[in-house]
């Protein structure tokens, strides 16, 4: 799957860095840390290496890192991010091929903003595909269902329930789980054995973010559009509201994700 532009993954990456659970970026740098002698992480999805440039200033500079992903664009744009390394590996993947999959020697896998893309199918054979390895998982800013607003408009509660209806469409892995994600992979991860945590992760956009703010209304109306329960002139309404209240010091929005993290019991 590919069609990220890598000017959304700038403008949103100050966002994610903010917004990850740090405990649980304790708990996957204090796992890497205790395993030894060889440590390695595995980034799916890496687009132009934010998860990467998040986590290396905290995990054990010997960590090597191998980061996947199927847009050549993105990975040429990583590439040009974090320069040439010893430790860091490239590779296009198509990640519909779960099997060939470079698990060996893997610590743990990391993903952000993925799994709530992706169906249950895929997530049960990711598990299994895994699982076998004992690698671990650090999978970040899942979307988890809320958008909340501290201006109030009359369409918000539909205009929520229509996106999040469209999060379950296919989004290139099969019938989206949406923000039924995290909650699916914590029954799978723990039915195979792992340790499971999770934790909030948080949007939340003031005015200094209002460019966010803006590319995340324009990104809402194509979903809403494409289910339908809302009228063009209802959609534009709701627009028009929005992106007028940008500028407001005391307009703020929330968008909820949950971060996981599964490591093999010790």
């Amino acid at each position: 799957m590919s069609g990220f532009d890598k000017d959304w993954l700038a403008l949103r990456e100050p966002a994610d860095r903010k917004a990850r659970a740090g405990n649980l970026i304790d708990r996957l740098c204090l796992y890497m840390v205790a395993t030894k002698p060889h440590r390695a992480l595995l980034d799916i999805g890496c687009g132009t290496g934010s998860t990467f440039r998040t986590l290396s200033p905290l995990v054990p500079v010997d960590t090597d890192w191998h980061l996947l992903d199927y847009d050549p664009l993105l990975l040429e744009e990583a590439k040009l991010r974090t320069g040439e390394r010893s430790n860091i590996r490239f590779r296009r993947h198509d990640l519909n091929d779960l099997d060939s999959l470079p698990l060996d020697g893997v610590t743990v896998v990391t993903a952000s903003a993925l799994f709530d893309l992706c169906s249950a199918d895929f997530c049960n054979r990711f598990i299994d595909a895994i699982s076998p390895h004992g690698a671990g998982l650090y999978a970040a800013l899942n979307y988890d269902g809320v958008m909340q607003w501290t201006k109030p408009h009359p369409l918000d509660e539909q205009v929520v329930a229509d996106f999040n209806r469209h999060q379950h469409f296919d989004k290139g892995f099969g019938p989206a789980l949406g923000p039924d994600a995290t909650q699916h992979l914590r029954l799978g991860l723990e039915w195979n054995g792992y340790h499971v945590c999770t934790a909030p992760s948080p949007w939340v956009l003031g005015p200094d973010q209002a460019r966010l703010q803006a590319e995340l209304l324009h990104g809402i109306v194509r979903p809403l559009t494409e289910v339908g329960n809302l009228s063009s002139a209802e959609i534009s309404d709701w627009l028009a509201f929005r992106r007028a209240s940008l500028p407001a010091p005391d307009s703020s929005c929330v968008v909820g994700h949950t971060d996981l993290i599964a490591l093999r019991k010790r």
